[in-house]
């Protein structure tokens, strides 16, 4: 038997050695030839997508990869935004940062994230890894497997993501690095300049038989964004529902047929807006990392590592908003040609003043993540080789403000005569009749909820690994593995449903309630009105930045309330975590493997073959214990409040599947430098966190339409993939190659939420004999609705005319119905299907270079927007690009890098029920410049930027028009210096 090589530089053999990578390259590669190479000092960005390169053309599968540039330097700040880089992967940004990534249109949660080949624990319901939460400078590099190999941890179908941190054996010696930045984060109104502190110690002693790394950050960000939003989301109807009760065509949100311009028909859908708010964020982030590794070769056949790895992230936020809640009064609308319809403009006229509301909120949250973990490596003979890891991991993500983990604290004025949306642009234009008028001193406290939430993941996985080299007949790689994934999670809203507002206009302090414009805070473009002719509307453009602290304070101290938090009023959260909802998953997942290779020669051509089974085996428990609800009062037009009972409903629910799992990979160098690979794998993808929890939640408000909640579901089977992949790969300069690679994934079992009608026993007290005579007498406006039951049903026992409060009456009023979205799994099957290109090059001794790739991603199942329906349709699935220019010559480094992204389907649901979401195309563009410092060996400074032109994301429903949320961050720079010793 031949041993498996291919034609390796010696620019490459020695980067290898000089980087100190070693674990990610097999064994032999650093070995053939060692005597005869001169080691070259190249590191850098060319030293490392050299590195990347040789990972990519080694290994058994499809693989990419990033390296760092240096001991201590990844290419950027956030290991998602340099994953993007790859071709196939696109990320999520959360505040302008990368947070979560797809891999060839699966989602995040289809895509498994390991650290130094260990599952890590997560806290946010979802299986998707934040990769915001762990700083760059520790990290040596990262793989993303495509293809799957039997070792490989079940979980990513999208791809196996590994993320190796530095160890001190991989690189021999004293190395040491410091840094330090200044990052200024254009996105903040209030906030300022910033520091990042990063270290990192590793040595080895006695011989290189002991050896420890010690690496540490600190990064502290001010951030902020503007937004547009259209609140829960929209509301869709066929062409022929309107507002006519009597008629029977009548659904709570149509709209009327008369005062519509081009209003959509028969054979048409049309949605409308239930918000238009305004919302302005402040966001200040304290990110701490560490790390210890000690190692151990006592000789040379063993090693030992003990490590331990500490994440955390504090995140503060605060904000406030403007909004106004479309009452669905009688309204007149301008429209866009069907089938599917949108308003340009919806406008609402109002009897009696409505609320506008600005409300503000001041909390935070901490991430906090820790790792121990042990790993043994004996090298029991020279054909055996055995390795033993285990590791116990906890993240949480729990309170860190005294306000709590969430909250709102809502006021309004009361002087909102009519609103009106214009949806033309990609900024929603509110117009507001007597808005810009407002006063402090009309302001009055409405409804607030301060919730805490805290999420706690633990994490024990034992895995032993072997391989078995023959003399003369390949060798065979097996292992077994056992994984305990424990889930806690509990929340408490401490809820106020006073909408109406309490205490008196004018109780506040002016100085209290500061006036600023609206439209200067945001750079997209908005509409004017002109659709409307002859019509003349309000621009809304101020509102109140109104101080958080002096008004809570305000209304504790003086404000009643039926629900109390842990100060003693209902302005502040509760602890009492065993009040409300408290759920616990049990996730044990058992798992052997073996794999058979063999590299051999067909002609001149070297080949090389992998067959492999995995076997997984999964228990699921989950236990729960949810409020009770036994009665609902309507507080306001348009929120009906349930009345909570007291007692707790528990549940015990279990699942359980197991797998077969088969593998193949086969790769060929047909020609010098020209690999050509075909693999065939199958795989699943399990359930995300939340959706095999226990227990059904009902949302505490509820409107006349009814009620909604969701439920969990144990016994979900995790999404099943047959995997084809073609690729070609030609390396035809020392540091540059072309590629392009076909991918075939055939999908069954999708999940998707069914609604499920309900009802729990509760009256609804808009469905009845008082709402239907009142309904008769004055239409269905909700004030007007409300007023005539005040008025004449004043002694009703139901009926508070006081506190405003129209209580269900079992008697006489029909139960509530409640719409459950329940995941389940779909018995339709759809294929995904892709290319990938990619080119690397390098201009000779120029020192300039170019990446670029691009990827198709196909699929039979897209979203049918004309449907009222949820449909089992992918998220995530987008085309995507990159385009990266470097240079690096004379000590002097620049790259500019340019991503983009097309537009997906982001969410199949949005509040009002299964409405898709789309996420519009997006590019970025990003750039780093770093100068090495002649005069002082060791000491680089740098500049870097992202998002330099500053774009927005833009998210819709049905159609374009139907905006969701409109998110302005902006660009963000750091000035740095690193020395390396």
């Amino acid at each position: 038997m031949k041993t498996k090589t291919f034609t390796k530089t010696k620019l490459a053999t020695s980067l290898s050695l000089v980087l100190g990578f070693g674990s990610m390259m097999p064994a032999h590669a650093a070995e053939e030839g060692d005597e005869n190479i001169e080691v070259i000092q190249v590191t850098g960005i060319r030293g490392s997508l050299i590195k990347s390169m040789d990972v990519k053309r080694s290994s058994n599968g499809v693989v990419d990869s990033i390296s760092a540039e240096d001991i201590g330097k990844f290419p950027d700040t956030n290991l998602a935004e340099s994953l993007q880089r790859i071709s196939g992967v696109s990320i999520d940004r959360v505040n302008g940062e990368g947070s979560k990534i797809t891999v060839r249109g699966f989602g995040p949660d289809f895509n498994l994230v390991t650290l130094n080949g260990r599952q890590m624990p997560v806290t946010t319901g979802s299986r998707s890894f934040d990769f915001a939460n762990v700083a760059a400078e520790s990290i040596t590099g990262v793989e993303v497997h495509k293809t799957s190999r039997a070792s490989n941890p079940t979980g990513g179908i999208g791809s196996t993501v590994d993320v190796f941190t530095h160890r001190p054996f991989s690189s021999p010696g004293l190395k040491a690095t410091v840094g330090v930045k200044a990052m200024d984060d254009q996105s903040t109104r209030t906030g300022g300049v910033t520091p990042e502190l990063s270290g990192l110690y590793s040595n080895t002693f006695a011989d290189d038989k002991f050896g420890i790394s010690i690496s540490a950050s600190y990064q502290e960000r001010e951030s902020g964004n503007s937004q547009a939003q259209v609140g829960t989301g929209w509301r869709s109807f066929p062409g022929t529902v309107d507002n006519d009760w009597g008629a029977g065509t009548a659904e709570w949100g149509g709209v009327p047929q008369e005062n519509q311009v081009n209003r959509p028909g028969e054979g048409d859908i049309y949605s409308v807006p239930q918000t238009t708010v305004y919302r302005f964020e402040e966001q200040q982030r304290k990110r701490t990392n560490g790390q210890l590794v000690l190692q151990y070769s006592p000789v040379d056949s063993v090693t030992a590592t003990l490590d331990y790895t500490y994440m955390r992230n504090d995140i503060d936020t605060q904000y406030n908003d403007i909004s106004a809640w479309y009452t669905f009064a009688p309204s007149e609308n301008v429209w866009t040609d069907g089938p599917i319809s949108s308003p340009l403009i919806y406008s609402e006229s109002y009897g009696a003043p409505q609320d506008l509301s600005m409300a503000a909120g001041d909390y935070g949250v901490r991430n906090e993540s820790g790792s121990l973990g042990f790993n043994l490596e004996w090298q029991a003979s020279d054909n055996l080789t055995l390795a033993f890891d285990v590791h116990s991991s906890t993240a949480e993500n729990k309170p860190n403000s005294m306000y709590g983990s969430s909250n709102t604290l809502s006021t309004a004025g009361f002087v909102r005569t009519s609103a009106a949306t214009d949806f033309s642009k990609d900024l929603p234009i509110l117009a507001v009749g007597g808005g810009n008028a407002i006063q402090p001193s009309d302001m009055v406290v409405t409804g607030s909820v301060f919730g805490n939430s805290r999420n706690k993941s633990e994490i024990e996985q034992y895995q032993f690994d072997g391989e078995y080299v023959f003399d003369e007949a390949g060798s065979i790689d097996f292992g077994l593995a056992l994984t305990n994934v424990n889930n806690h999670s509990q929340s408490v809203n401490v809820q106020r449903n006073d909408w109406g507002g309490v205490g008196s206009p004018g109780d506040f302090e002016d100085s209290w309630f500061p006036a600023q414009e609206i439209h200067d805070k945001f750079k997209a473009s908005g509409g004017d009105f002109s659709a409307a002719e002859g019509k003349n509307f309000d621009i809304l453009n101020k509102m109140f930045f109104w101080d958080f602290a002096s008004v809570r304070d305000y209304a504790a101290a003086n404000y009643s309330s039926s629900v109390m938090g842990d100060c003693g009023n209902g302005f502040c959260p509760s602890t009492d975590y065993a009040a409300d909802v408290d759920r616990f998953t049990e996730e044990e997942s058992k798992a052997a493997y073996i794999q058979y290779n063999y590299d051999g020669e067909i002609g001149d051509m070297l080949y090389d073959f992998h067959i492999g089974l995995r076997y997984e085996q999964t228990d699921v428990t989950s236990t729960s214990a949810v409020a009770g609800y036994n009665g609902a009062n309507w507080i306001a037009d348009t929120e009906i409040a349930l009345v909570d009972s007291g007692e707790r409903v528990f549940e015990t629910q279990t699942g359980e599947y197991d797998y077969f799992l088969p593998n193949i990979n086969f790769n060929i160098e047909v020609a010098e430098d020209v690999k050509l690979r075909a693999a065939y794998s199958e795989t699943i993808g399990r359930p995300d966190y939340t959706s095999i929890q226990g227990g059904t939640t009902l949302a505490t408000l509820a409107n006349r339409s009814g009620g909604g909640g969701s439920a969990g579901n144990p016994s979900l089977l995790p999404l099943e993939s047959q995997n084809y992949d073609l690729s070609a790969e030609w390396y035809y300069a020392p540091s540059s190659y072309a590629s392009v690679g076909y991918f075939y994934k055939d999908t069954k079992n999708f999940i998707s939420n069914a609604v499920v009608e309900t009802t729990n026993g509760i009256a609804n007290p808009a469905d009845g004999e008082k709402y239907r005579a009142a309904v008769a007498a004055v239409g269905a406006d909700a004030a007007a609705v409300r007023q005539w039951i005040f008025d004449n049903y004043p002694n009703d026992p139901f009926v508070d005319v006081a506190n405003q409060i129209i209580s269900g009456d079992p008697a006489t009023d029909n139960q509530m119905i409640f719409d459950i979205n329940t995941p389940s799994n779909s018995d339709r099957s759809s294929v995904i299907d892709g290319w990938e290109f990619a080119v690397q090059h390098f201009f000779g001794e120029t020192g300039f270079g170019i990446i670029a790739n691009y990827t198709i991603v196909n699929s039979d199942d897209t979203y049918d927007n004309f449907l009222l329906e949820d449909q089992p349709a992918l998220i995530g699935l987008s085309d995507t690009a990159n385009a990266v220019l470097v240079y690096e010559n004379y000590g002097f480094q620049a790259r500019v890098a340019y991503n983009w992204r097309d537009e997906f389907l982001n969410s199949r649901g949005q509040g009002t029920g299964p409405n898709p979401q789309y996420t519009e195309a997006y590019s970025q563009i990003d750039l780093s410049v770093s100068y090495d410092i002649a005069a002082v060996e060791g000491l680089t400074i740098s500049l870097e930027g992202i998002n330099i032109t500053e774009e927005y994301t833009r998210v819709h429903g049905r159609d374009e028009h139907q905006v969701l949320n409109l998110v302005e961050t902006g660009a963000r720079y750091s000035l740095g210096a690193r020395y390396t010793f």
